[in-house]
């Protein structure tokens, strides 16, 4: 297959500006990974006018596509994980060119997942997981039990995630199978809420005590990327002081959940500071280091 793709993935090779070429191949009937394509070519290049190009081929009776990604696209990804399967792709192809050793490097970086990507990544995590996990509490406590246990699973999948980051590994599609080896006691909770014999509100009503007490636990490790940014300046720090910092950009839309649980877990503190309105004052945050 890869010698019908060669004139394809040379022209590429040719240009100066592409970094490497990635093979991967469909192994099973249905393949995910792949999008059910035979073959996936996955082309990294310095810049383009598109940051993201894809194209569908035929070739005999097999079909295939080729993705052209620029390096920042595909570092963004690999970040935030934007597009799970483009990093499964570059850890797990095959290398069929290689520019100065670049996808050589970029593998052995996915390999080792270093700890300031690992630290935002759990952050992100962390973020979606508690805005999930009160979503489910809202629903369970006004009866609606069929959306509740919809938004725990999703929740589950977010703690998933979470566990795999956390132990140095990126999260691959097939999340679960991950987690059975990596993380046991998350696994049994998935488990549990899906195949219980118990009515659907009893199984929710279980793993919000379950889940709750999980979360609580990873929480001061999982928000490590916030507590870090706080760190930075003496003194308290108001909303919009935290929203506004770089760092924090990735996961802006869930800092208030984060804010909020840390703050009732006693993990980062509160200040009241004078508003012009009596009675009425600014929320500011602080994490105490000791």
């Amino acid at each position: 297959m890869e010698n019908l793709l060669k004139p394809i993935y040379e022209e590429s090779a040719s240009n100066p500006d592409t970094l490497g070429i990635i093979l991967i191949e469909k192994k099973k009937p249905d393949s995910p990974i792949t999008d059910n394509f035979d073959v996936i070519l996955l082309v990294i290049v310095r810049s383009a006018e598109t940051e993201w190009q894809e194209r569908h081929y035929q070739f005999n009776d097999k079909i295939g596509a080729m993705h052209t990604i620029t390096d920042h696209l595909l570092r963004r990804w690999i970040d935030t994980s934007g597009y799970r399967k483009a990093v499964e792709w570059a850890m797990a192809g095959k290398i069929i060119f290689d520019r100065d050793a670049y996808v050589s490097r970029l593998k052995e970086q996915l390999r080792t997942f270093p700890h300031d990507k690992r630290d935002l990544r759990k952050a992100m995590e962390f973020g979606k997981l508690l805005k999930s996990y009160t979503e489910v509490r809202d629903l369970y406590q006004t009866g609606q039990y069929k959306d509740a246990f919809s938004q725990m699973v999703n929740s589950l999948h977010y703690l998933a995630r979470l566990v795999v980051i956390e132990k140095g590994y990126f999260p691959e599609v097939t999340l679960w199978d991950q987690v059975k080896k990596i993380d046991p006691e998350v696994y049994k909770l998935y488990d549990e809420l899906i195949e219980s014999h118990e009515d659907i509100e009893k199984r929710v009503q279980l793993m919000l005590l379950a889940a709750d007490f999980v979360i609580s636990k990873r929480a001061r490790v999982s928000a490590k990327h916030l507590l870090d940014i706080m760190r930075t300046k003496d003194g308290p720090w108001s909303y919009e002081g935290i929203r506004e910092h770089p760092g924090v950009k990735p996961y802006e839309l869930d800092l208030t959940a984060m804010l909020n649980y840390l703050t009732e877990k006693d993990i980062i503190m509160t200040d009241k500071v004078e508003t012009n309105a009596h009675g009425v004052y600014h929320r500011h945050y602080w994490f105490d280091m000791s």
